[in-house]
Parts: C-alpha cells; structure tokens; sequence
C-alpha cells in the first residue's frame, strides 16, 4: 500500500474516533465494552456480535481500517480504501436499528479484485492508463453484494489486467502491477534475495492473478476475486483460503474487465467453506442478467442460499475420484522421452493424508479416475499437447500447436468493455493501450513488456474468427467433453479430488467449478534456491474439488465436510 493510502486510511480512522467533548464524557462514564476481534472472525460471528450489539459496523470498519494502516505496509494487499465505507457503515448501523436487514452480509466489508467497478473507488485493473478511473456504472455483482447489505471497503492488489499483460519472453510476477507494485504473502512477506528474483517480488509465491492477502491478514471478512485460469484457486491456495471458482456464468461479469468471456468469472475467497458459501450467494443474481447471456447457464438454489449444503456429513457416500497419471503421479506423455508432471514428495504425502480422512468420512475413493484427454496417446487428442498460446514466440503465424482462445477473447472482450465507458475511459481500444503503455514505459507501464497485449492486437476480429471457433471447441472436448465431464459421466463421480490448484487448467476451458480448501503446509523450495542462511517459511497447500457445471452445491456440500473434519488452517504471523 503506498504512504498516501496509508495516511488517507490513518486519518479516516483518527476522524471517525474523535468525539467531542459531551461525548467524551458520556464515553467515560458508560461501562467499558470490550474490543471486538476482528482477526479470523467469520461472517457468522460478526453477524452475530452485531446483532446482540457487541460491536457496531462502523466500529468493524475502523477495526479493518486499523489493521489496514498497520499491516498493509508489510503485505500491499490494497490499491484503494474506500472513503465512503464509514459512511455507509453509519446508514447500516441505522438500518439494523429500525429492525431492516438486507441479506446475510447487512454490515459486514468485504473487499473487491481492482477489475471490478466501484462508482466510488477507481477501477484500474492494476493498470498505469486506469489508475484514476471511475466507471460510469457498478459491476452487477458490486449491486447485489450490496444490496445483500455488504460495505465494499477497498479494491484489492491484482495481477496487472489478470495477468494479460506480459508473457515470455518476461513474464509478469504474480501480483505485480504499475499502479501497486508487488503483493506480498502474510505468510511469509519478504522479497525474494535471490540474484535475478531480487526485484521486490515475494519469496514466497502470493498466486495470482487475484489477491488473498488481505483475507489472510483479516483486513476485512472476504473478497471477491476472478478467474480465467487459476487466477480464484491460486491466490486461495498460497494464502490458505477457501476459494470458489464457479462455473462461468454463475456469476454476472458484466462490469468487470475481461480477458475472456469464454472463461472468466468472479468467485469469494475467505476463511472458510461457510464464509465462501454466503458471498456466493450474495453474489449471484436472482435472474439472469441481461447483460451477460452467460448468466443462464446455473439454476440459482433456493433463495440464493447455499447454507443447506453445509453438511457435516457430506462425504458419506460421495464418489470422489483420484487424476492420477500426470497430475499425482509423473509419465511419459506423448511424443516425449522424459518423465513430466506429477506431485513432489510432500505434495504427494500431503494427498496421501488427504485420501484417507476422506475413506474415514464415509467417502468412496475411485483410485485411479483418470482424464481420458490426459493418457490418451493420440497427441491430437492429448490434453498436454494443446497448450494455450501465450508470448512473443506464439505470435501469429507461430500458434499451430496452442489455442488462441484468450487471445482472441482479450482483443474482442477489452474492446467492447471500453466501448461501454464512455466518456469515462482515457482509452478507447486495445491499440490505445499498448500506445499508452510504450509512451509511459518510464513511468513503469512496461516494466515486464507487453508481450501479450501484443499478440492479441495483432488478431483480426473477422479473418481470425474460424480459427478462434475451432481452437475453442478444441479447449471444451479436451477439458470437459473428453477430460471431466468424461470421467464424472463413466465412474459416476460426485467430484474429482486435485491437489492445490491443479484442476485450473482442465476446468478453466469448459467453465467447471471448483471448490478449494485450505489443508497445510509443504516446504518452500524453488529452483534456483535461495541462499544459503534464507530462512524460507513454508508454503500453504490445500485441495480442491472439481466437477461439472453447476455442480456447486454438491461441491459445497463435500469441502464443507473436509473442512470441518480437519479444520487445517491458521492464521499468518503477522508481527
């Protein structure tokens, strides 16, 4: 967080606290009410401490706010705090008092990926060309978060435009963007000393492309990221959060800056499974949004309420399978002579763990529930011999052998994003903003290149558009038709079991689900190694469940029950 944040957040805090002088005195001589804990608090206990009038809502803003101004400086976890939440929070406070609550999040901050619009906080992507932009109009999901009573209290640090900025041959950091800098990990917030890392980036991995270092660090209760590959299962799983990637469409992305509308997706990360079913349904739209045709694809649950899948006996029964080949275990993989893939030794003792508290659930372990896209030795139907093109050498005219979905998808999606801003938006195209950038290179729009930004302006709209179409039905059959929904259908599967984030890749293309749950911790070891004397903390790891769309309520229902059978996370030493 820079100093000015720093100080705007300070000074909120030290206004809201003054009192004048009847007050004071009123103050002093009512009985003293203890402190509120804010740290790893969960929505359902601070609904609960505001309705029995232990704590107010403008209290827990300044109580975020206080730990906003003392440890953001550690984690950069914020580009805005919010001017207006104190004043919102008084409007809620008055709400409750008259008997009126709006829904399950009626006073409670949550915070927001800075690719979401806020009328009354910028929306910059991360991005030097829109650090000081307000859009016209609120994102859906922003609307409905408060409309179910939400107080949005910052925008958090994000991978610059969700990492779609710059690939080989410099790829950009997780978490690192022009406007923020560097994020760094509550469990582990130092930069990286290692000669060719040491550019301020974190030692240890924060995940990307959005933020979960704030929820981690209990700057506020939750926080809405988005995900196009990874960018939801990522950040949770290196900052030990529970994390919903939902299916595509679940929730509304209008209003939100896009790379693709073939994958992307807002989704809660929080604490835990219960937090994480709340926003989810806070989210979502009671009807499908006519701004985003997506929006039809799921069924809300009754009421918008994911809270009856809470089920501590959820596992009983269920048929979750195991991915075995490349993702737990390595192989060979077609038209190659090496071993690739696989977990390393603690990952793999970890899963080990894991398997066996869920035979003690009730579950039934489908050992191994292979993709058939993954040990498939056609490589024309090999799941790993069709990445997704991304850097300088994918160019066009060098994409043969990678889909060009989310290259495509960026130049199509951005565009019109930026014809829906109107006067509001310093830019008007994609060419705008790689002229942008080159111009303001010193002030560090470049710091990593452009490379993808590059790649995805070249593409022709019209002449390119056959060759989008069938790279996208080529990413549906290898992730879902014959990968997920493949093995769910043949094994009769409630879900698969991956390890960490893995599952991002195979369900990001056909729009799957995923639910992640913290677990523990595996060893921080990267190659090359630190130095010696480099104390590196451990690593967060936790486990995901995936299946087919519109799954999420059995989802729900499984990483509810694996939570409260391990209950595996902790807090970060913040110091």
């Amino acid at each position: 967080m820079s100093s000015r944040l720093l100080v705007r957040a300070t000074m909120a805090l030290s206004l809201a606290i003054a009192l004048p002088a009847g007050a004071q005195k009123r103050a002093a001589a009512a009985p003293a009410r203890p402190v509120f804990d804010v740290v790893e608090a969960t929505i359902p206990q601070l609904q609960a401490a505001l309705a029995d009038g232990r704590v107010t809502s403008r209290e827990l803003v300044l109580l975020y706010m206080a730990r906003i101004a003392q440890y953001d400086k550690v984690v950069n976890a914020t580009i805005t705090v919010s001017r207006t939440a104190l004043a919102e929070a008084d409007s809620l406070d008055k709400e409750r008092a008259a008997g009126k609550l709006r829904g399950p999040l009626h006073g409670i901050p949550v915070a927001l990926k800075d690719n979401i619009h806020t009328t009354n906080m910028p929306t910059t992507g991360g991005a030097l060309a829109f650090k000081d932009m307000i859009p016209p109009y609120e994102a859906t999901l922003t609307k409905n978060l408060k409309d179910a009573g939400a107080i949005i209290l910052a925008k958090t640090m994000m991978t610059e435009l969700a990492n779609w900025v710059a690939g080989s041959p410099t790829p950009m950091p997780a978490n690192y963007n022009a406007v923020g800098g560097f994020g760094m990990n509550p469990y582990d917030p130092r930069p990286d000393p290692r000669p060719g890392f040491n550019d301020g980036r974190p030692a240890l991995f924060t995940g990307g492309s959005s933020s979960g270092t704030g929820t981690a660090a209990s700057f506020w209760a939750g926080n809405v990221g988005t995900e196009t590959s990874g960018s939801i299962l990522s950040p949770s799983n290196q900052n030990m959060l529970v994390g919903i990637k939902p299916t595509v469409g679940r929730v509304s992305r209008w209003g939100v800056i896009p790379i693709t509308a073939d994958q992307d997706t807002p989704g809660p990360m929080t604490r835990t499974v219960e937090d994480a079913a709340i926003m989810l349904g806070a989210m979502e739209s009671a009807q499908p949004d006519p701004n985003d045709p997506a929006t039809r694809t799921c069924k809300p649950p009754a009421n918008r309420d994911y809270r009856p899948f809470l089920r501590k006996d959820g596992l009983k029964g269920a048929r979750i399978g195991i991915p075995r080949a490349f993702i737990y275990d390595a192989g060979v993989r077609p038209g190659a002579t090496a071993p690739a893939g696989g977990l390393q030794p603690a990952q793999a003792a970890m899963m080990k763990e894991v398997i066996e508290i869920l035979k003690k659930e009730g579950a039934v372990i489908v050992d191994s529930a292979n993709l058939p896209s993954v040990v498939t030795t056609d490589t024309s139907r090999n799941f790993f011999s069709w990445g997704t093109c991304g850097g300088v050498e994918q160019r066009k005219g060098h994409n043969a052998g990678c889909s060009t979905v989310l290259v495509y998808g960026m130049k199509r999606d951005f565009n019109a994003w930026l014809g829906t801003l109107g006067p509001a938006t310093p830019i008007k195209t994609l060419t705008d903003l790689r002229y942008f950038n080159i111009a303001n290179a010193g002030r560090g729009a470049m710091k990593f290149g452009q490379s993808l930004l590059d790649i995805s302006d070249e593409i022709d709209l019209v002449a390119d558009k056959a060759r989008y179409e069938a790279d996208r039905a080529k990413d549906i059959d290898l992730g879902g038709t014959h990968g997920i929904a493949q093995v769910i259908q043949e094994q009769k599967l409630d879900a698969l079991l991956f390890p960490g984030p893995g599952s991002a890749g195979f369900a990001s293309k056909p729009g799957y689900p995923t639910v992640l749950v913290p677990y523990g911790t595996i060893p921080n070891a990267p190659q090359p190694a630190f130095p010696r004397g480099f104390d590196a903390k451990p690593a967060p790891f936790g486990v995901g469940f995936t299946s087919v769309a519109c799954s999420e309520p059995r989802l729900i229902e499984l990483a509810y029950a694996f939570e409260q059978a391990t209950k595996k996370r902790v807090p970060p030493p913040l110091k």
